[in-house]
């Protein structure tokens, strides 16, 4: 494997990641890939799906998580791990610390998501809840490492943990040998980097593209600048690339090894998480649903067979209801309509009458009579709508106004 930085040693070698997949045999299962049609039809090309959603714990991170925590001496598993995390990287080393027999401790946010902290604790990790944002969390699990002695576990920035998440890289090979692009999201950059180390040195041909959230999208920047820089406030859904920072050491490989970051649209992540639920029934996290964002957003710019890494599955239920929504309006699937009619007995009828006809599925009716804005006879409605697509949500508004009614917004 090249490095173009000829005076630096490489920080993991496709040997660092073989080593790993000994060490995960029996822990970390071998996902399945599944070939996806309607995408194939897209690009052009066949598109296959890498499921680390159905990976133990839900997500790829117990790979990196077991090889970090393998590797420590017996008096650093005698003093115990702690890690920060609002929910992947919780939950991979909860597990891994249980099965190796080493006490975790994991710091989340105030704010995380029950279901998270449930299985967090249920995998056998003391959970201490601190702080609202990740950084007030992760400076809570540094300084209490600092006190206790116990080993800081990094989600990304350290070479065992990538070495463990190459081990995707190997299985992709293996189960696709005919790949010729690979698409992962990228945060941090731990799985991006890993997958690179071990498919560049075998298959240096294949394309390897990154995928950021564009509300916190760091490596772009950061490639520009030949250095890690920080976006100030990264903004996005999709928590599991919520990374205001590149690691340092993964900034080296995919500085090196990646070749092309795209960002994608929030839009673009909620379509793609509705295509995965409805189109090949995975329920796949918004991180964990950018690759294929990516491959909606530009699909004829992938040379195929492409290989899209679905990273993590852990949704929260209610973002899962947030998303799926927004991406049913993305699609035209969903209309949210404000409109005032006259306030008589049967209006409210008469106006669903018309939606009716129109096959417009009322989802939720907000009726409101006493406004200082409204006239003495008015009424406004606000109405949230399923539809079949933006023709069909055209063909309800030309319907409404044909019958009279003065659409708001």
């Amino acid at each position: 494997m090249s490095y173009r930085k000829a005076d630096l040693l490489p920080p993991v070698t496709l040997d660092d990641v073989r080593g790993a997949r000994k060490m995960l045999t029996g822990v970390a299962r071998v996902t399945a890939m599944e070939g996806s049609r309607h995408l194939s039809q897209l690009v052009g090309a066949p598109v296959h799906l890498k499921c680390e959603n159905l990976q133990r714990t839900g997500s790829f991170k117990l790979r990196g998580a077991y090889v970090r925590i393998a590797g420590l001496l017996p008096e650093e598993r005698a003093a115990g791990v702690v890690a920060a995390s609002a929910g992947n990287h919780a939950q991979g080393v909860a597990l891994a610390s249980s099965l190796l027999g080493v006490a975790s401790t994991v710091f989340m946010p105030q704010g995380a998501p029950l279901p998270k902290i449930s299985a967090t604790r249920e995998y056998g990790a003391e959970v201490r809840l601190h702080g609202h944002v990740v950084d007030e969390t992760l400076a809570a699990a540094q300084e209490y490492a600092a006190q206790t002695g116990a080993v800081f576990i990094h989600p990304f920035d350290h070479a065992d943990i990538i070495a463990g998440q190459g081990t995707v890289g190997l299985e992709i090979l293996e189960q696709c040998p005919e790949v010729r692009t690979i698409v992962v999201g990228i945060g941090g950059g731990g799985l991006a980097a890993g997958i690179a180390v071990a498919v560049k040195a075998i298959r240096p041909d294949v394309r390897i593209v990154g995928v950021q959230a564009a509300g916190a999208a760091a490596y772009p920047p950061s490639l520009a600048a030949g250095r890690p820089v920080s976006v100030r406030n990264p903004a996005t859904m999709a928590d599991g690339i919520k990374v205001g920072r590149p690691g340092d050491v993964p900034f080296r490989i995919i500085a090196d090894l990646v070749d092309e970051v795209r960002t994608v649209t929030e839009d673009e992540l909620s379509t793609a998480l509705l295509l995965c639920l409805e189109r090949a029934k995975l329920v796949v996290e918004p991180a964990g649903a950018s690759p294929v964002a990516a491959l909606l957003s530009d699909p004829g710019s992938f040379e195929g067979p492409v290989v899209a890494v679905l990273s993590g599955g852990n949704v929260d239920p209610v973002l899962m209801q947030r998303v799926l929504r927004h991406g049913m309006a993305a699609q035209g699937r969903y209309l949210a309509v404000r409109l005032r009619l006259t306030d008589r007995p049967g209006a409210l009828a008469t106006l669903l009458g018309v939606l009716s006809v129109r096959d417009a599925n009322v989802l939720d009716v907000s009726h409101v009579r006493t406004d200082p804005r409204l006239g003495l006879t008015e009424a406004e409605v606000e109405l949230h709508l399923e539809t079949k697509g933006p023709t069909h949500c055209a063909e309800v508004g030309q319907a409404l106004r044909e019958a009279g009614y003065t659409v708001i917004d």
